[in-house]
This record gives structure tokens, C-alpha cells and sequence, in this order.
């Protein structure tokens, strides 16, 4: 019942907010160019668009959990590697161990992250039951600046168009709060949420 609610909510804010999140790529997704690194190098995560938007390094490099004594966070330090201001950014750090068979994963988030800017964050709620090898980072949400999204509208619009007439006006950042959480939304930004005992994947996306 609860997912069906969430589900609803996404829809009607998205029918709001369709105008607000125009500069994110229909269809496009960053998911299969992650590619994975030694644990004492860096990695990258790209944005719907498939751009360069973050750049990732373990803090903590001795990872060596077990089935029975998983380890439980690690420390890494999240760089925005691109031109834009993100105001709210997630993602997820995935653990491989030397077979290659994915063994941990762990939900990192920061706020304000100005371009070139770099902060230090953890993974809590991080399951890591084997040696760790390689590992490599994902972005789940890089919300901007409603400022951003207005200069971008208005950069792709013709001259020939009269803006005061035909240009849509950019709307705030999208929220929807879940008992009372609030998780920051795009249209076309996957949006990871915990019901129950699973991770649901939500993607918004304006209709055809």
C-alpha cells in the first residue's frame, strides 16, 4: 500500500513540476559508464546526460568483511567534476570482490556541492562481506540550482522566440516527503527509497 501511495505522489508532482526539470536529457542515462576502480584509486559517476558529474576516493582502503562481521561504512570524499551547482546530490559506492562478484553497497548523499568543491561523506547502512578489490560509484540524484535550470531554458530557447510569451518558467526543486522524509526529485533522476526490507528504484519521467 505504501508503495502505491509513494507512486501516486510521484505522479502528481510530476505533472507540477514537468516545466522545472526540462534540461534533464529524455531517456538518457549514466548508469553504463561507471566503470570500476582499485579501492585506492579514483572513480567517476556521470549524469543523465552521460557528462562527467562526480568524482569519488575511498578514505577508508582496508575493507575486509565476512559473511558473519560485515563491515558496516566506510569514509570517502565525493568531487563535483562538473560546471554545475548541485544543491543535493545521493548515489551509491559498490563494492567487488577479486572474482568480481559484487559483495556491498552503500548509500552516500551530499548537500551544496559548488563545481570544483569536494566533501567528505560515509555509507551508512553499508553490508560489505568480503575483501573488497575494486569498487565504483553511481549518481542517483544531482539536483541544481533553480536559478541553473532557468539559465539553461532560456539559453536553448531560438531568438526568433518571443520568451515573454512562449518560454516556460522554471519551477523550484521537486520534494516529496514519505512519513515525513523528505527525498529531493528530477524528472529522469532515479530516486532510491527504502520500503520495508527493500530498496525501490522510482524514476519520474514526463509523459509522452
Amino acid at each position: 500500500m505504501k508503495l502505491k501511495l509513494v507512486m501516486a505522489s510521484l505522479v502528481i508532482i510530476a505533472a507540477v513540476g514537468v516545466n522545472g526539470s526540462a534540461q534533464q536529457a529524455s531517456g538518457a542515462t549514466g548508469d553504463s559508464h561507471e566503470a570500476r576502480a582499485p579501492l585506492t584509486s579514483t572513480t567517476t559517476a556521470f549524469d543523465a546526460r552521460g557528462n562527467t558529474a562526480l568524482e569519488g576516493r575511498l578514505l577508508t582502503t582496508m575493507l575486509n568483511g565476512a559473511q558473519d562481521s560485515p563491515v558496516t561504512n566506510v569514509r570517502l570524499t565525493i568531487k563535483n567534476a562538473s560546471a554545475t551547482y548541485y544543491s543535493y546530490l545521493t548515489g551509491w559506492a559498490t563494492f567487488y570482490g577479486s572474482d568480481g562478484v559484487r559483495c556491498g553497497e552503500g548509500l552516500f548523499k551530499v548537500d551544496a556541492l559548488a563545481p570544483g568543491e569536494s566533501a567528505e561523506t560515509d555509507t551508512p547502512g553499508l553490508r560489505l562481506r568480503c575483501s573488497a578489490a575494486t569498487w565504483r560509484i553511481v549518481a542517483t540524484n544531482l539536483l541544481t540550482r533553480a536559478s541553473d535550470i532557468m539559465q539553461a531554458d532560456l539559453s536553448a530557447v531560438p531568438p526568433s522566440v518571443p520568451l515573454a510569451e512562449e518560454t516556460p518558467v522554471a519551477a523550484a526543486n521537486l520534494v516529496i516527503a514519505i512519513d515525513g522524509e523528505e527525498h529531493p526529485i528530477q524528472l529522469n533522476n532515479p530516486l532510491v527509497v527504502k520500503l520495508g526490507n527493500r530498496q525501490r528504484r522510482i524514476v519520474v519521467r514526463a509523459a509522452p
